[in-house]
C-alpha cells in the first residue's frame, strides 16, 4: 500500500504531540519554546525547501515542482505559487460567512451564537444552555464540542482558546492563506442528527471550478475513522485516500442541490475542497479548504493520485 504504513505512524505521533500541546499545561509549557524556535527558523528558510522536505517525508518520493503530476504534488505547487488575498478571506471561518451569503445565500449558514476575540467571553452568561461548537477562525483545530454547558470547566476553556489565539497556523503547514488571518473565536450551533449524533461531513473536491469527487468521513471523532470517495453520481470510487473504506452510505436526497451550491463557491478557484453538512433535510456550509491535508496524504493506490492529478489543470492559474 502506497506509503500508508509510514504515514500512519507519523500521523499518530504528530497527533499525540498536538494533543499534548493543546490539552495539557505541561505539554504546552514544555513544547511551546521548541515551537517558537522552529517558527523562527521557518522565517529564515524558503518555503519551497521546507515543503519539498516535508513532502518527501510524508509521501516517500520527491516533490517535482517543475512538472507536478499527482494530485498531492499539484496541491503543494498551488500552496507555493497560488497565493491570493481572496484565499485569506475564505479560509477565515468567520469572514467566509459574508462570502457564502454573497455566493449562495444566508440560508446555508450554521447559526452563529458568538463572535469574539476575548476568551473570557466564553462563559455561560454569553452562551445558550444548549449544544454548540467553539472554534477559532484561523486554524484547523477542529473545535470544542459542548453538549452540556453545565458540566464544562469554563476557566479551562478560556485558557485553551487564549492559547489558540496566539497560534499562527501558517507556521504549522506553510499554507499561506492562514498567515494574515486576524484570530477570533467563533461559536456556532452544534448540528446533530435525529438521534443526537454528529452528522457526516461531506467534502466536495473541485477542480477548475467543477466537482471531481466527494469524500465522506465516518466516525470523525473516534479512533476507527474510515472514508469513502464518490463521483458526482454517488458511485463509490475505487480509491482510498488516507483511510480505508467505510460503511455504505445512502445518496443524499438533495445531492443535486449540494453540487450546485459547491460549484458556485468553487467557481473562482483552481482546486478547493468545500465542506457541507446535510442535516434534517437541510444543507449547511462547513468550510472551504485549499490544500487538503496540506497535500501530504497518500492514496492507498498510487494510480488514483496520478489519475486525479491529470484532471487538475494548473495551466488555468492565470484565469483564477
Amino acid at each position: 500500500m502506497y506509503q500508508k504504513q509510514n504515514q500512519s505512524v507519523y500521523t499518530k505521533i504528530r497527533e499525540s504531540i498536538s494533543n499534548l500541546y493543546r490539552n495539557s499545561d505541561f505539554g504546552y509549557l514544555f513544547i511551546r519554546p521548541f515551537f517558537k524556535v522552529y517558527e523562527f527558523i521557518l522565517r529564515l528558510v524558503p518555503d519551497k525547501i521546507i515543503v519539498k522536505k516535508s513532502f518527501k517525508k510524508h509521501m516517500g518520493y520527491s516533490l517535482d515542482l517543475k512538472n507536478p503530476k499527482t494530485l498531492n504534488e499539484k496541491i503543494n505547487w498551488l500552496k507555493l505559487y497560488n497565493r491570493r488575498d481572496i484565499h485569506t478571506l475564505v479560509a477565515d471561518k468567520y469572514r467566509v460567512r459574508d462570502y457564502v451569503i454573497e455566493k449562495i445565500g444566508e440560508k446555508y449558514l450554521i447559526p452563529l451564537l458568538l463572535h469574539t476575540n476575548n476568551p473570557k467571553s466564553l462563559s455561560p452568561e454569553n452562551l445558550p444552555n444548549s449544544s454548540f461548537i467553539i472554534k477559532t477562525n484561523h486554524d484547523s483545530s477542529g473545535g470544542l464540542i459542548v453538549k452540556d454547558p453545565k458540566v464544562i470547566d469554563w476557566k479551562d476553556v478560556q485558557k485553551r482558546f487564549s492559547r489558540l489565539l496566539k497560534e499562527n497556523h501558517y507556521y504549522s503547514t506553510l499554507e499561506w492563506q492562514y498567515k494574515h488571518i486576524k484570530p477570533h473565536i467563533v461559536v456556532e450551533k452544534l448540528l446533530t442528527t435525529e438521534d443526537g449524533s454528529i452528522p457526516e461531513d461531506y467534502k466536495f473536491h473541485c477542480f477548475n471550478g467543477k466537482l471531481e469527487f466527494i469524500m465522506v468521513d465516518f466516525d470523525r471523532h473516534g479512533e476507527l475513522r474510515t472514508r469513502n470517495l464518490y463521483d458526482r453520481n454517488w458511485e463509490l470510487l475505487p480509491c482510498k485516500w488516507g483511510r480505508p473504506n467505510g460503511k455504505t452510505l445512502e445518496k443524499p436526497s438533495k445531492l443535486k442541490e449540494m453540487i450546485s451550491v459547491v460549484e458556485k463557491l468553487a467557481k473562482d478557484f483552481l482546486y478547493v475542497r468545500v465542506d457541507l453538512y446535510f442535516v434534517k433535510n437541510q444543507i449547511y456550509f462547513g468550510e472551504i479548504t485549499f490544500h487538503h491535508a496540506s497535500g501530504f496524504q497518500a492514496f492507498y493506490e498510487k494510480e488514483c493520485d496520478l489519475k486525479f492529478g491529470e484532471k487538475l489543470n494548473l495551466n488555468l492559474i492565470n484565469e483564477n
